[in-house]
């Protein structure tokens, strides 16, 4: 199934979602180079919500860029299998070796706004991300090392705590605590 089929098939949780599907759908339809960052005002992104096998922790990293605790994630850099970038990033961000795949199908998607920044000696201009975030399992004993050029620690962070870790009151008010809510019907509809 190729990207935009995923993300029409995707069932939104929230107006938040509904409203972004149909932004990321319209965007796919209206630009050739939305999966790399040649276009510069917007391009897709995949994070990954990598949780513990007790599913009562989160994997995070401090985001040099946004000095803050973030959820592990990157450009797609033209690869369409978004998937795939999300266990990538979540293993170069944290020096895990072993990720799990709790659900192949988009867990999350959200368009999140980047502020024009300096990287790797150059500016970036302002921007947004059209992410989409998957469900990810990782051990607790795997190693942990952070990666310099993007991240400055590497931790498990409580569930009920992701939100006090993080700098970034949008993303953590929308993003982390949606995360969490759905991770948390998941499992109640497993039970």
């Amino acid at each position: 199934m190729n990207l935009k089929q995923q993300i029409q098939n995707y069932k939104p949780y929230n107006e938040q979602e509904q409203k972004d599907q149909q932004t990321m759908l319209n965007y796919l339809d209206t630009f050739e180079d939305c999966l790399t960052r040649d276009n510069e005002f917007g391009h897709f992104t995949a994070s990954c919500w990598a949780v513990n096998p007790e599913k009562t922790k989160v994997l995070m990293i401090y985001h040099n860029i946004y000095q803050s605790w973030a959820w592990t994630g990157g450009h797609a850099d033209g690869e369409d299998d978004l998937l795939g970038v999300a266990i990538r990033e979540v293993k170069e961000e944290t020096g895990v070796q072993h990720v799990k795949v709790l659900e192949p199908e988009i867990f999350s998607l959200e368009i999140v706004t980047v502020d024009g920044h300096v990287k790797k000696g150059k500016y970036v201009s302002s921007h947004v991300h059209l992410n989409l975030t998957y469900l990810l399992e990782v051990d607790e004993n795997e190693i942990l090392k952070s990666k310099p050029d993007e991240n400055s620690g590497v931790k498990w962070v409580d569930l009920e705590e992701v939100e006090n870790v993080s700098d970034e009151k949008w993303i953590r008010e929308n993003i982390y605590r949606k995360l969490n809510e759905k991770l948390k019907i998941k499992e109640k509809s497993h039970e």
